[in-house]
């Protein structure tokens, strides 16, 4: 099957004409997953950093920014000047609406006044967007885009208990249609090689993300990491799960790019996992080559 896909830096590039670079920062929130208001521990694939392990430490937001910056702009060309340099801001950590409003709300302000945001992407959980959250996203998209990042992961109940999700599919869905209704940008993660789970189970997933109205605007799909200090490395070591090689995770990506509608725009298609903490499946680490083993995987794929 011949596919194109378009990507978020594709689709960046285009629209602002240069690289986009994100800086991951805190907002300090919580998880009500966490602190026992319906649940603790977290899901049991999530660090202790709340599946911000790269985000820069909960300081005011001009430190954390100088400081995110400084990680980042390594990367960018020396030619590129300061002052034209561009950032998402994306607030990872934990769940970004769970907490004061009104607090909140002035962190966002403060941060996307900066010149050099672009954008504000928010990391949060859809039984965590009340009325008045979905009203402040509002208000802050008003001044410059900004994206509502829900953690899906799967459409299979058997398995959103088993990782201890603490949501149910109708909630998700009540959170993407209030957010569209806002006019947000909804992207939603997905994670693939979740236990228990088969290539036909994660493909439900997309397939589901791909017929829902209205539908997700972007997409991130992650490979499963068992990191230490989790739930899910304890599960792991206790009974250990499949874990995908990187052939057979190049072959689910491909197949689930080819569910998605063109339309649909791909954030990601892998993820990172520290070093420092990753068990599980060991070949992740070696990031530069399975960029461009899916990469190649994909150009085959397009050109059919």
């Amino acid at each position: 099957m011949i596919m194109k896909i378009r990507t978020i830096s594709e689709e960046l590039k285009k629209e602002y004409g240069q690289k986009i670079y994100k800086l991951s920062l805190s907002s300090g929130c919580s998880c009500p997953n966490r602190d026992g208001m319906i649940g603790t521990g977290g899901c049991t694939f999530c660090s202790e950093g709340g599946s911000g392990d790269f985000a820069s430490p909960f300081l005011p937001i001009d430190e954390q920014i100088r400081l995110s910056r400084a990680w980042i702009d390594r990367k960018i060309p020396a030619s590129v000047p300061d002052e034209k340099r561009r950032y998402i801001a994306y607030f990872q950590s934990y769940t970004n609406t769970y907490g004061d409003t009104a607090r909140l709300k002035a962190l966002y302000m403060e941060t996307i006044k900066r010149p050099e945001i672009l954008i504000l992407s928010i990391g949060t959980r859809p039984d965590c967007l009340p009325d008045e959250s979905i009203q402040m996203l509002k208000e802050l998209s008003s001044i410059k885009p900004v994206w509502v990042e829900l953690g899906l992961q799967t459409i299979h109940e058997k398995t959103a208990q088993r990782i201890h999700r603490g949501y149910t599919l109708p909630v998700f869905e009540d959170a993407v249609r209030k957010l569209k209704a806002a006019g947000l940008t909804v992207i939603v993660h997905v994670i693939l090689g979740l236990p228990g789970e088969k290539h036909e189970d994660m493909y439900e997933t997309v397939q589901y993300l791909s017929d829902m109205r209205p539908r997700p605007d972007g997409i991130k799909l992650q490979l499963l990491h068992v990191l230490k200090g989790t739930k899910l490395a304890d599960e792991f070591k206790a009974d250990p799960f499949h874990i995908m090689t990187l052939e057979e995770y190049t072959e689910v990506v491909v197949h689930c790019l080819q569910i998605l509608p063109p339309e649909m725009i791909i954030h990601r298609i892998t993820g990172d996992g520290p070093k420092k903490l990753l068990i599980q499946p060991e070949w992740s680490a070696d990031k530069k080559k399975v960029l461009n083993t899916l990469n190649r995987a994909i150009r085959e794929a397009e050109r059919g």
